[in-house]
């Protein structure tokens, strides 16, 4: 969609959209932000309707407990723990608060965050279909769903979606567990290991030379006059949106077993990494909820794709794709690389969003070689976004802190959450070449 204004005029306006379209790294604090109780108001779901995703998770456990051995010990939940990042902290030169990593990258079954919101939109599509057959019966159980029965089934359907990578393996393989018919139209960007993976599994794999918005409108497209095809919709889907706000109620118990206290005077600042925006804007709405102006979000995205700033920053949301300013979209946070953001989410968290801000390729290479060297701890790219989240805030000249009236106290008993969304499923190979790069990187610093 062409802008209404030329480029310049728009950055004659808005005086940050120089250095985006520069591609310096760059840091916004949202002066829009309003208390809970009043923005919450903007989103048209409910803490009702993430009681009940998290509820539809839990008659599920047994399912993914039978389907997916590695979760038994979880007793069928998909969930990640916490680790504090002491060593990287003081690399970083962080000297107020506690920095921590929830490490996402370590979920099981797809290895990324996706395995919340991927993984819990197909279950509830799957509790639809079954329960409306009659498959299933209301307080069945539901590890019978881990059957040739079943997989017959699910078998007449098929399941559908457009992905940079991550997402993409989440729905294919419990789409391919389950027995439905599964299709991943796939972006450029798409890493070849993701795809051998989702092939290996016996998903469809259909490769396009061109972006994320491409291959989620062309996967949208062929999934429209099909009846028993299931789109899922990184863009705008509700289930998406709520299987991410389960992890917030997650967090809250494992911060209470950690001794970490969540209030006015001891605040939380988490750092997401964001490409379209469903996976961030879902976490960030379920923290919301619970953790109500506690918590302060971060959306963190790559210098050559920041959609999401761009979209909320001018107020055109998905009316405005980065390419409109001259900026590329290509990066290797390949999970990132959106150019055109959610307007569902850009519109809905705008005024529960504190800040966005944008990180180059090469930082997060050195991130990685630095969390790597301090905390044995990898992660791939795209999941780096988060670190420097802590430094933003510390050394931000925007008014941000004194506007919430932050002061040097609340700082000093922060706690400072990096979401780490991906990575343990990265092939060892590939992981040594990050770390290569990033060490490389940091040599030449």
């Amino acid at each position: 969609m062409p802008l209404e204004k030329t480029a310049q005029d728009w950055c004659n306006a808005h005086p940050l959209l120089a250095d985006l379209v520069a591609l310096k790294e760059s840091t916004w604090f949202n002066p829009a932000i309003a208390p809970c109780a009043e923005a919450l108001g903007d989103v048209p779901l409910t803490r009702a309707d993430m009681d009940d995703a998290s509820a539809r998770l839990q008659r599920f456990a047994a399912f993914i407990q039978s389907a997916f051995p590695q979760t038994r010990e979880a007793g069928g939940l998909i969930e990640s723990p916490l680790h504090p990042l002491p060593a990287l902290q003081k690399l970083l030169g962080a000297d107020q608060g506690q920095l921590w990593l929830k490490a996402d990258n370590e979920l099981p079954i797809s290895g990324s965050i996706k395995a919340r919101g991927g993984i819990y939109e197909v279950l509830a599509h799957a509790e639809r279909l079954a329960l409306e057959a009659g498959f299933l019966q209301p307080g069945d159980d539901y590890a019978t769903l881990d059957s040739d029965a079943a997989r017959a089934f699910f078998g007449q359907y098929r399941i559908a979606v457009g992905s940079t990578g991550n997402l993409g393996l989440s729905i294919g393989i419990i789409s391919a567990r389950l027995g439905f018919q599964a299709t991943v139209h796939m972006s450029a960007d798409a890493r070849q290991w993701k795809k051998d993976k989702l092939r290996a599994h016996g998903v469809t794999v259909v490769e396009y030379p061109t972006d994320y918005s491409v291959a989620v409108a062309e996967g949208r497209r062929q999934a429209e006059g099909d009846p028993y095809c299931h789109f899922v919709d990184d863009e705008n889907s509700h289930q998406l949106f709520l299987g991410y706000a389960v992890a917030a109620l997650r967090l809250h118990g494992q911060l209470q077993q950690a001794g970490i206290r969540v209030d006015a005077e001891h605040p939380l600042f988490v750092y997401l990494p964001c490409g379209v925006g469903g996976g961030p804007g879902g976490v960030a709405f379920g923290l919301k909820q619970v953790f109500g102006d506690a918590v302060h979000c971060l959306f963190a995205e790559p210098t050559h794709s920041p959609c999401m700033l761009l979209g909320v920053y001018t107020g055109l949301h998905d009316a405005v794709s980065v390419y409109d300013f001259g900026i590329d979209n290509v990066t290797a946070a390949d999970g990132l690389a959106v150019g055109r953001p959610s307007g569902f989410v850009g519109r809905a968290l705008q005024r529960l969003i504190d800040g966005y801000y944008t990180v180059s390729d090469e930082n997060l290479y050195r991130l990685l070689a630095q969390l790597d060297a301090s905390e044995g701890r990898r992660l791939e790219p795209s999941a780096l976004a988060g670190v420097p989240g802590i430094l933003r805030v510390l050394h931000e000249q925007q008014g941000y802190r004194e506007r919430l009236g932050l002061t040097a106290r609340h700082l000093a008993n922060a706690t400072h959450l990096v979401w780490g969304t991906g990575g343990s499923m990265v092939p060892e190979a590939e992981m040594a070449a990050y770390l290569a790069t990033g060490r490389q990187y940091l040599g030449a610093h």
